[in-house]
């Protein structure tokens, strides 16, 4: 119980510094995922089954909190929770540079996710535009976070193991 309650309380810390300071310097708008890069480092850490439920609760938070198309975020955070998840049982997770990689691919697959939901909805979307003002931005931020929100995360779960 004490693992999940300081989980989630770091997960609304990660949520209130991507609400209210990021947008200080968001490029056009755009700013960093937090709750994404926490769902891929959690699901890189700990597995698929963690990774799904953690994707499932930032996915859910997010959409509560932003009123957007609900259901998208909480889709997608658990399909990447899972994919990097299952994934983290065929890798060595000491190294640093495949949660930037995967946080490259998550960033493109969330991306990838709100261009089909957007599309289906009946939106009309522009790739050229929407890959230059939306994607790209957000690739940079995302890929500049990702190193210290892992490194929250995993110094986060060395002290959870630590406390058992």
């Amino acid at each position: 119980m004490k693992k999940l309650i300081v989980g989630l309380a770091f997960m609304i810390f990660l949520y209130v510094g991507q609400s209210s300071l990021l947008p200080l310097i968001a490029f056009r708008g755009v700013s960093a995922d937090l709750l994404l890069l926490m769902v891929v480092s959690v699901a890189f850490l700990h597995g698929a089954k963690v990774g799904t439920l953690v994707g499932f609760i930032a996915g859910l938070l997010q959409d509560l909190a932003t009123g957007t198309f609900f259901g998208v975020d909480i889709f997608a955070k658990m399909v990447i929770g899972y994919g990097c998840g299952y994934f983290s049982r065929r890798i060595f997770k000491e190294q640093m540079m495949l949660p930037l990689m995967a946080v490259v691919a998550a960033t493109g697959f969330q991306y990838v996710i709100w261009l089909i939901f957007s599309w289906l909805l009946g939106y009309s979307v522009n790739l050229w535009e929407h890959w230059r003002h939306l994607l790209l931005p957000m690739l940079v931020h995302n890929v500049v976070f990702a190193l210290p929100v892992h490194m929250g995360v995993s110094k986060l779960s060395a002290w959870m193991q630590e406390k058992k």
